[in-house]
């Protein structure tokens, strides 16, 4: 077992930092912070861009700007997660500048539920929600749902959601507080 595995990621930053590039500890420590916030920048990412593929080559640059920019990383700006969201933000953005037009992808297509019930009622049931909340996401505010995303599908804290757009923590809950308010009208309107 790596004697890195267990380290926090402030700890994995230090160590790459201060270690010679691509030294085994510097190349592990990458690896274990890779494999600890992938999927969930794969996720956030899923909800922000058309398309899975799309979605997994931006996660990839995520990581590759991460290694890039971690020699002038500074912990007390910004916590490791928050500022490799804030990474992925910025990405998206600079893609939704090129396309010019992004889609949602539909919300069962980022994190698979498994069915507990193999009844066809069930399933078209749940694709007819899963399009209802789609539709809601679509019309309610862009930072409103931004934060939504962060918090509810990624589970990222209020705290970390203001670090990464750069708000404050009060305007964070009153940004959430309105979007489920105009979700929960949308939806019950649908």
């Amino acid at each position: 077992m790596n004697h890195l595995s267990n380290a926090s990621d402030a700890e994995l930053v230090r160590c790459i930092q201060n270690s010679p590039t691509g030294s085994p500890d510097s190349q592990s420590a990458i690896g274990i912070l890779y494999d600890r916030h992938r999927e969930r920048i794969f996720r956030y990412l899923c909800m922000r861009v058309s398309d899975r593929h799309q979605a997994e080559d931006l996660t990839g640059d995520v990581f590759i700007r991460m290694v890039a920019n971690l020699p002038g990383y500074r912990d007390q700006d910004l916590p490791f997660q928050a500022w490799l969201y804030r990474i992925a933000h910025n990405l998206f953005v600079d893609e939704y500048r090129k396309q010019k037009s992004v889609a949602w992808v539909l919300i069962d297509e980022v994190d698979e539920i498994p069915m507990q019930e193999h009844d066809p009622q069930v399933s078209v049931d749940k694709d007819l929600i899963i399009e209802d909340i789609r539709q809601a996401l679509e019309q309610i505010d862009p930072l409103q749902r931004e934060v939504g995303i962060l918090r509810f599908l990624v589970g990222m804290p209020i705290k970390e959601v203001a670090q990464v757009l750069g708000k404050t923590i009060p305007a964070i809950k009153a940004m959430q507080f309105r979007g489920l308010l105009c979700l929960r009208k949308l939806l019950e309107t649908a």
